[in-house]
């Protein structure tokens, strides 16, 4: 069955500047010219006779199909998929430039509305397929090379076998799908890049209030966030109505499909076992002391506080050049750092600088944050940004261009293989701010420069790790919460409350109205249970790195395998030829220690 393929805003990406060069915009036409484009037209009459065929020739007869006939039938839904997600990534892109376009929303909501129309016929293809008796498929796996390559999409599909509905119950979700889940996401978007907060005089957006929270000044920090605060809590209501619901519809499903936890969902998904991520989680936590506790006291030594008030938190140190970065010097940074790794790498990135596939600038009802969507396999990956040129830009712009590496090469596999389990997903992207932090850590000329930099990361791996582990805690949370009862505002923040001492440490001071930024984080609404995603990739790429400095001579090309592979191997088989093993309690251990490291050595620059 086809899921709509909307990309996931990564967390705490800043976004311009009238000095940052020429930013770049996308280019859309390699998926449309434009919603009146023929070739629009055409896919759309071609989806929906293609959904209504799938069903009159399949409807019923899965289990009847030799071998030869599975393959065609999985390679007909590859088809759909293809066009589909085609057609909804060119409204969904076009949307998030401007999500408070009127016309844009319709016409986004309008191709969501027509696809899950035309697809709701398939609906039957994964109940029916996962009816087929297990011997009876492996029988035709084994006769047919080219159905078993497809066995890693089957063996996903299957793991629902237990949490499966009635058809009629499924076709139902489908059909109410927009007015659903999707339509409360629209509601959050919609309202966040709808918002505007007045600090000294000045009108913002969320992404311009939310860059001045990394400014030198500080008062200009705790003005930002005393109107974050401000602004959150006039619509803090609305934000509550949007969880309740979703949290609320999420039990509802999870219920009838006998979903042991809220997280179980996300944990079969990502193909990962539950014990993993308790264990990634379960080390994180136990590493707080060490991590963020410790630095964050060592930060207020540097700003010269006894007490870090929150809009401290991600503030540069007194030490720091604050010159901007422009976009000239952002690319030339990031693709060098890509070239010395590989060129093949810089290659595979030059398109997105050259061809319109990066959309840096804020504007006016742009969606925040940043995200890399990898639209279709047959067409190439989209970029988008709030480039402000701040240090932490120039690395997000490395972050989200790993993905799109990733996604390029990923796309080889077609497009049911392609796709990676959010886990791994983040391995590139942190890879690449990897691969940037240390050229630019080898080429610093002075301690205050390597201090800056090094600062910089620990404070990025933290908010990578122990900022995502402290949201992921939070989500448990309020889903546990929410099961017993509707939730008020207040309860909300209580819970926020909770993790945000316990992971920052006590060297904060929580200043009244910080309760209620759990409001503007969007993977809570977009994507639940996400968020432990970015301190896997973080704990994976670390161990990663490793593997690199100890100077492996095949690394590159293995790298490379591991990317090429996209969701067609278990994290087992991807991190084997590295000699490394995520299931391994203590493999956690390993990258939690790099970030250790760096504090060390930060520790030791003050004797």
């Amino acid at each position: 069955m086809f899921t709509l393929p909307f990309p996931v805003f990564d967390a705490n990406a800043s976004g311009g500047d009238d000095n940052l060069g020429a930013l770049p915009e996308w280019n859309l036409d390699d998926l449309y010219a434009g919603e009146d484009a023929v070739e629009l037209k055409s896919d759309l009459a071609w989806l929906e006779k293609a959904c209504a065929d799938f069903a009159a020739n399949y409807q019923g007869k899965l289990a009847d199909l030799d071998a030869d006939g599975l393959l065609k039938a999985v390679q007909e839904d590859e088809a759909i998929s293809i066009t589909a997600g085609r057609i909804m990534s060119f409204a969904g892109l076009r949307y998030y430039q401007n999500t408070t376009d009127a016309d844009r929303a319709k016409f986004m909501a309008d191709m969501q509305d027509q696809i899950t129309e035309f697809t709701t016929p398939l609906v039957f293809y994964s109940l029916e397929f996962n009816r087929i008796e297990d011997d009876a498929l492996a029988a035709k796996l084994d006769q047919n090379a080219d159905l078993a390559r497809y066995k890693p999409v089957f063996d996903r599909l299957r793991a629902m076998k237990p949490h499966q509905l009635s058809d009629e119950l499924e076709q139902f979700l489908h059909d109410q799908s927009t007015v659903g889940a999707s339509a409360w996401n629209r509601l959050f978007d919609e309202t966040i890049a709808g918002l505007m907060f007045n600090v000294d005089g000045d009108t913002l957006n969320i992404e311009g209030t939310l860059n001045l929270l990394t400014e030198q000044d500080r008062t200009k920090r705790e003005a930002a966030t005393h109107e974050l605060a401000r602004v959150f809590g006039e619509n803090i209501k609305t934000f509550a109505r949007v969880h309740n619901t979703l949290a609320k519809e999420k039990e509802i499903e999870d219920r009838w499909r006998k979903m042991p936890t809220a997280q179980t969902g996300r944990h079969l998904s990502n193909h990962v076992e539950p014990e993993v991520v308790e264990a990634l989680r379960n080390a994180v936590v136990a590493a707080y002391p060490k991590l963020s506790h410790r630095y964050y006291a060592l930060k207020a030594k540097w700003l010269g506080l006894d007490t870090m008030e929150t809009w401290d938190r991600n503030a540069p140190l007194p030490i720091e050049d604050t010159k901007l970065v422009n976009w000239d010097e952002a690319e030339k940074t990031v693709m060098d750092a890509y070239a010395a790794f590989d060129p093949k790498m810089a290659d595979i990135a030059k398109p997105f600088f050259t061809d319109g596939w990066i959309d840096a600038a804020v504007k006016p009802g742009k969606a925040p944050g940043a995200f890399a969507h990898p639209t279709v396999t047959t067409v190439h990956p989209y970029v988008m940004l709030n480039y402000l040129g701040k240090p932490r830009d120039v690395m997000t712009l490395a972050h989200e261009l790993g993905h799109g590496v990733h996604q390029v090469l990923a796309a080889e596999q077609g497009e049911l293989l392609s796709s990676t389990p959010l886990t791994l997903a983040e391995t590139a992207s942190v890879f690449g701010e990897m691969l940037t932090f240390r050229k630019l850590l080898d080429a610093a000329e002075t301690k205050e420069d390597r201090k800056t930099l090094l600062a910089g990361k620990v404070e990025d791996m933290i908010n990578t790790v122990v900022r995502q582990i402290a949201f992921y805690d939070f989500e448990c949370k309020l889903h546990a919460a929410r099961a017993e009862g509707e939730l008020t505002p207040e309860d909300i923040n209580a819970l926020w409350m909770s993790v945000q001492s316990e992971s920052l440490g006590p060297v904060f001071n929580f200043t009244e109205g910080y309760e209620t930024f759990w409001a503007y984080i969007p993977h809570f609404v977009h994507s639940p249970f996400y968020v432990y995603a970015y301190a896997f990739g973080d704990g994976l790429v670390n161990a990663l790195y490793a593997v690199y400095e100890e100077g492996d001579p095949d690394f590159q090309e293995k790298y490379f395998d591991m990317l090429r592979a996209g969701g067609s191997k278990h994290h087992t088989e991807l991190l084997a030829p590295f000699g490394l093993d995520a299931t391994d309690p203590k493999f956690w251990d390993k990258g939690l220690s790099m970030i250790s490291g760096m504090i060390d050595e930060l520790e030791a620059m003050e004797d």
